[in-house]
């Protein structure tokens, strides 16, 4: 058996609230997630000045069998033949960017939640874009990018996060310190969800 590759054109989404006076900020959604059920969660951001936009995973699929209620979600990758995965949502995320950023000048922002913040990582150190702050919302620090490469970091967790635990925080700060990377730990009282008081907390901090 001989395996062969093609390239292809395909079509992509992405959700947008508010405008880029000053500030984009990219979401990447979690495992499972659409980008227009997540994009909600940061109305708050829309204050006139800031573009908030969610793109979505390429893969999607049924969340449930349920003839009922047969639900959709999305993902960003598996780890079946995941480098090519990675290399095309690191292209999809880049024309994302020079959709909404171009070449303006606008302060980027890119937060990954769950799922998402391995993504973000990736794009953050490997894609073409320019980002100034990237920020890891209950989840890892992708293990195989160059952190080198990494722009200002914060990450965010849940006190009671069952997949972002205490352990897995302490390793991944020790994996930060390890190698030099600066951050920002910023721990909320919650579980595996974006908290509405702790992104604004984010928003003040970004300079602009």
């Amino acid at each position: 058996m001989q395996e062969h590759r093609l390239t292809v054109t395909r079509s992509a989404r992405y959700f947008t609230l508010g405008r880029p006076e000053r500030e984009v900020w990219l979401v990447l959604h979690g495992y499972g997630q659409l980008a227009a059920r997540f994009l909600p969660h940061f109305e708050s951001l829309d204050d006139g000045t800031r573009l908030i936009v969610a793109p979505e995973g390429l893969s999607r699929f049924y969340l449930t069998e349920r003839a009922t209620e047969r639900r959709v979600g999305a993902s960003w990758m598996t780890k079946e033949d995941r480098l090519a995965e990675i290399d095309d949502y690191v292209r999809y995320l880049d024309a994302v960017y020079v959709a909404v950023v171009g070449s303006s000048r606008v302060r980027v922002t890119v937060l990954g939640f769950s799922q998402g913040a391995a993504t973000a990582c990736r794009w953050a150190t490997m894609g073409a874009s320019r980002v100034d702050r990237l920020i890891l919302w209950g989840g890892e620090v992708s293990p195989d990018v160059d952190l080198s490469r990494a722009p200002r970091l914060t990450l965010v967790y849940g006190a009671r996060d069952e997949y972002f635990t205490a352990k897995v925080v302490a390793a991944t700060e020790a994996r930060l310190r390890e190698h030099g990377i600066p951050y920002e730990l910023l721990p909320f009282d919650g579980g595996h969800e974006i908290d509405g008081a702790v992104l604004k907390k984010l928003a003040l901090k970004t300079g602009g």
